[in-house]
C-alpha cells in the first residue's frame, strides 16, 4: 500500500517533467554575432517573472532576468501581447554553445523550457569556385545543392558571411529578377544559376550561394568573381598610304573555327559600325590553319584612319578579339624642289589634324630653303676665290711678255734708227739706257722685285713701242 510520501515524491515527479515538456527549442548561431533566444509562456503569466539560465538554474546561473533587462552580454524584452520573451546573446562564442533554459518563475515549481545553442564559424568555404570576366560583359554563377533542398529557399549574396547572407541577399528563388541579377533554376539538376550583366569593376569579390534551412545553419558554397578591365586588350598600330591597300590581321582562338568573323569601326567596341557588311573596298579571308583571318583595304582613303575592332566572339571576350589603331598616311610635294617629298599622316582620332599637316608640309619647306641658301652662298664663294686665282694667272703671263719686249727692245737697230744731229742722238742713247735699265729691272720682277711705284709713264710707253715694234719684226 502506497504511503502519503511515496504519493508525493511521485507526483513531483510527474510535474517535473510537465514543466519540462514543453518542447526543446533549437537556436543556431554564428561565433562573433549575436543571436536571439525567444520562450513563449502560457496565458495567465505576463506580469510573472521570466529569465534565462544555464546548467542546473541554481542562483549562479541565471544569467538575466525580466527585472534587469541587460546584464554583460544578454538584453532580455518581455513582449506580454504575444506572450513571449526573448533574450538576445551578444558577440558570442564558442564556449556559449550548449544547453540553456528559459523560465518563468512562479510559486512552487518553476517553468522551464530547453534551448539547444548550436554555433558554427562566420566564414565560408573551404573550397571557392573562381570566375573571372571583363567591364561589361556578363557572367553566369552556378550553384548546386542536395536533393533534400529542392523546395528550399534559394538565395545569393555578396562578401563571405553566412550569418548576415540572407538579409542581405541580392536576389532570390521568390524574386528571380533585381535589376542586372537574374536566377533562374533547374531542380532535375539541382542547381540555381545567377547571371550579372553589365559588369563593373565593383562587381569583383566574393559571394556566396545560399540554401536556407527550415532547421539548422543555413547552406553555402562560395564563388570568387574577378571583373578585369579592357585596357589588358592586346592594340595593334599600323599604318597605309593613301590609295593603296593595307591589310589588318586578327588571330582568333582554334574553337573559334565556325564563329563569325567580325571587323567594325569605332572608338568604342560597343559603338563601332561593321566594315565587312557595307564596304567593297573591306575583304575577309580566313585561314583556319593559322587559327587567323585576313582583312584587306583596298585603295586607302584619308577617311578610313581610326580605331577597329576584329574578332570571332560576339560575347566580346578580351582574348578572343584584337584592337587595331590605323593611321593613314599621304605624299605631298613641295614647289621648291621637284624631288622633294613629303609624307603626311592623317590623324585618326580626329580629323581636324589635316590642317595641322599642312602646315608640317610648309614648315618642311622652310627648313628646305634655310638648308639650302648656305649651301648656295658656298658655292658662289668657292667660284669666286676660282676666277680670282685665273686672273692672277693671266696677270703673270702677261709680265712675262713685257720683259721680253723690254729686252728686245736694248737690241742695235738698222739704218731706221738715224738722228739728224749728234745731240739728239746722245739724248736718244742717253734715255735709252735708262729705258733698257728699267726694263732689264722688270724683267727680273721674279727675283729682284722691283719697286712699281717707280715706274714712270715714259717707260711704260718705251716698252709698249718695243713690244709693237718687235710684234712688227
Amino acid at each position: 500500500m502506497w504511503s502519503v510520501q511515496d504519493l508525493l515524491f511521485i507526483l513531483c515527479i510527474v510535474l517535473s517533467y510537465v514543466t519540462r515538456a514543453a518542447g526543446v527549442i533549437h537556436v543556431f548561431g554564428y561565433v562573433g554575432r549575436d543571436v536571439d533566444v525567444s520562450c513563449s509562456y502560457g496565458q495567465g503569466y505576463e506580469s510573472y517573472e521570466k529569465y534565462l539560465c544555464k546548467n542546473d538554474c541554481g542562483d549562479s546561473d541565471v544569467l538575466i532576468t525580466t527585472s534587469q533587462t541587460n546584464k554583460n552580454k544578454y538584453s532580455i524584452y518581455d513582449d506580454k501581447e504575444k506572450r513571449s520573451f526573448t533574450v538576445t546573446i551578444s558577440d558570442l562564442q564558442s564556449v556559449d554553445a550548449g544547453k540553456y533554459w528559459c523560465g518563468v518563475t512562479r510559486t512552487g515549481k518553476d517553468i522551464y523550457t530547453e534551448v539547444k545553442l548550436e554555433l558554427g564559424q562566420d566564414t565560408c568555404c573551404d573550397k571557392v569556385d573562381k570566375r573571372e570576366s571583363y567591364e561589361e560583359d556578363s557572367v553566369s554563377i552556378i550553384c548546386r545543392y542536395e536533393l533534400e533542398y529542392q523546395n528550399n529557399l534559394k538565395f545569393i549574396c555578396r562578401g563571405n558571411q553566412p550569418s548576415t547572407c540572407l538579409q542581405q541577399a541580392v536576389i532570390t528563388s521568390d524574386s528571380k529578377q533585381n535589376g542586372r541579377f537574374t536566377l533562374t533554376e533547374d531542380k532535375e539538376s539541382r542547381r540555381f544559376t545567377v547571371n550579372i550583366n553589365k559588369l563593373t569593376q565593383e562587381d569583383s569579390g566574393w559571394y556566396l550561394c545560399g540554401v536556407h534551412r527550415n532547421t539548422g545553419l543555413d547552406v553555402f558554397s562560395a564563388v570568387e568573381l574577378e571583373v578585369k578591365v579592357w585596357c589588358c586588350v592586346k592594340t595593334l598600330a599600323m599604318s597605309g598610304t593613301v590609295t593603296r591597300p593595307i591589310t589588318l590581321q586578327c588571330p582568333y582562338p582554334p574553337h573559334h573555327q565556325n564563329n563569325r568573323k567580325f571587323l567594325c569601326k569605332g572608338d568604342h567596341r560597343n559603338n563601332c559600325t561593321d566594315m565587312l557588311s557595307n564596304g567593297s573596298r573591306f575583304t575577309l579571308q580566313d585561314d583556319v590553319s593559322l587559327s587567323s583571318f585576313s582583312v584587306m583595304i583596298t585603295n586607302l582613303e584619308a577617311g578610313d584612319a581610326g580605331m577597329y575592332w576584329c574578332g570571332s566572339d560576339s560575347q566580346w571576350r578580351a582574348g578572343n578579339y584584337t584592337r587595331i589603331h590605323l593611321s593613314v598616311v599621304f605624299l605631298g610635294i613641295t614647289t621648291l624642289n621637284p624631288t622633294f617629298a613629303v609624307e603626311t599622316t592623317v590623324s585618326p582620332t580626329n580629323e581636324t589634324n589635316t590642317t595641322n599637316s599642312a602646315s608640317k608640309v610648309l614648315e618642311g619647306g622652310a627648313l628646305y630653303v634655310v638648308a639650302i641658301v648656305p649651301a648656295v652662298l658656298l658655292i658662289l664663294i668657292v667660284a669666286l676665290i676660282i676666277v680670282y686665282k685665273q686672273k692672277c694667272h693671266k696677270v703673270k703671263e702677261t709680265g712675262v711678255g713685257i720683259t721680253r719686249h723690254c729686252e728686245a727692245a736694248g737690241e742695235p737697230k738698222g739704218s731706221e734708227e738715224i738722228y739728224a744731229n749728234e745731240e739728239t742722238v746722245g739724248f736718244s742713247k742717253q734715255t735709252t739706257s735708262k729705258l733698257q735699265g728699267a726694263c732689264n729691272d722688270y724683267g727680273n720682277a721674279d727675283d729682284d722685285q722691283p719697286d712699281y711705284e717707280n715706274f714712270t709713264a715714259t717707260e711704260e710707253i718705251y716698252c709698249n713701242e718695243n713690244f709693237h715694234v718687235s710684234s712688227h719684226k
